[in-house]
């Protein structure tokens, strides 16, 4: 087994490494809204604080990745199968798999207010572009998001094949934010894409708790949750019920506020574990 630092070192920098060209992208975008389309899809406070809070993110991931390290390898040590990664479809296996585990995962941080607390910052932009897909919680390590993909360590896939799978799931999704209107033809029926994205971003009531896939659009087809965009309605963005703001600390941590406020104010055991664990 790896020793603990060489996971650490080596897991994260798929996102690490890609940060830069994150904005580079983000750049061209956000230029060639302002020129072309009169920035109606850009707003350039709300692109800055999505920066900032980016820099937020990764420093979390910094400071928190042992957290994730150490009960992945407890899993591992226990693994049920040596599944070596010396195939192709070794490699399949754990791309189906992490794409499985991210579904719950992702469907959980929205119909579980505990995680929503976290992800309800990627959702809290009002405009869909590149910058959104940079605005991300720090406190998903903390609050247990990693829980939902011991299961692949305990099968048999090792801690830094899964964190490599899942950092090149999230430089994928990266893409899925553009404000453009791309369309992939027929591999929107497979694919996650950036016109299925937006719907899952749109707090539109038919669009609520829909397309939650990372790469893959075919879970949601399974189990659901897909949903297309209403015809006759423009989408909205931005968190319903919440004024917006572009101060890092507070896109980051309001929601926690707002959660922390419920709890201490609900008036028996019961009702403090539904505002919790119950729906946002």
């Amino acid at each position: 087994m790896p020793d603990l630092p060489a996971f650490l070192s080596s897991a994260p920098k798929p996102l690490f490494g890609f940060f830069p060209v994150a904005l580079v992208f983000i750049g061209v975008e956000f230029v060639y809204m302002k020129l072309a389309l009169h920035g109606e899809d850009h707003d350039t406070g709300e692109t800055a604080a999505s920066i900032g809070v980016a820099v937020g993110d990764l420093a979390s991931r910094i400071l928190t990745g042992s957290l994730v390290a150490i009960p992945l390898y407890v899993c591992y040590n226990h693994r049920l199968f040596n599944i070596p990664l010396n195939s192709v479809w070794s490699w399949v296996l754990l791309f189906i798999g992490v794409e499985f585990f991210y579904y719950w995962f992702h469907r959980a941080s929205h119909r579980i207010r505990w995680f929503w607390a976290t992800h309800a910052v990627h959702h809290s932009a009002t405009h869909f572009n590149l910058s959104a897909a940079i605005r991300l919680g720090w406190t998903g390590t903390i609050s247990g998001a990693f829980l939902f993909f011991l299961p692949l360590a305990l099968i048999g896939f090792h801690p830094v094949a899964i964190g490599l799978t899942l950092g090149l799931g999230l430089i994928y999704q990266f893409y899925l934010h553009t404000a453009f209107p791309v369309r992939l033809g027929p591999l929107e029926w497979i694919l996650n894409t950036p016109t299925h994205h937006r719907v899952h971003h749109a707090s539109n009531e038919s669009c609520l708790d829909k397309n939650y896939g990372s790469t893959l659009i075919i879970f949601d087809r399974l189990f659901g949750t897909f949903a297309m965009a209403p015809e006759y309605e423009p989408l909205k963005f931005g968190l319903k019920g919440r004024e917006p703001s572009n101060n890092p600390f507070r896109i980051a941590l309001s929601e926690w506020s707002f959660l922390w406020n419920d709890f201490r104010h609900a008036p028996s055991l019961r009702r403090k574990l539904k505002v919790l664990f119950g729906s946002p």
